[in-house]
């Protein structure tokens, strides 16, 4: 499965208000899934000293499924497509890593 068919078939899943004019649900979703990643992160810190097991690398997973989830609901929101945004996103960072521009801050380096 490439990035357009996750996208179009998890928006046939979707259902939240205003669906298709509200980008502020899946930006918020997207933030709560970001922290139940950190969560994840920081119990195999805390618990297992960092040590990285089949359990821990299918709950981080799970979590990482739903920011992909939250993430290409606001793709959609915004009219973008998925694939398009993973192949720009590799162009920038190959072009600054090219250009020696991978330090520093700025989205336009």
């Amino acid at each position: 499965m490439d990035f357009n068919e996750y996208q179009k078939e998890s928006r046939k899943h979707a259902i939240y208000p205003g669906i298709g004019s509200n980008f502020s649900f899946p930006v918020i979703g997207l933030a709560g899934e970001t922290g139940e990643v950190a969560e994840k992160i920081k119990k195999i810190i805390r618990d297992k000293d960092g040590v990285v097991d089949d359990s821990s690398r299918e709950e981080v997973g799970k979590e990482l499924g739903d920011v992909l989830w939250y993430l290409s609901q606001i793709a959609s929101e915004f009219e973008l497509s998925l694939d398009d945004v993973a192949n720009d996103n590799i162009e920038k960072i190959r072009s600054r890593r090219e250009r020696n521009m991978t330090h520093g801050n700025g989205d336009n380096r």
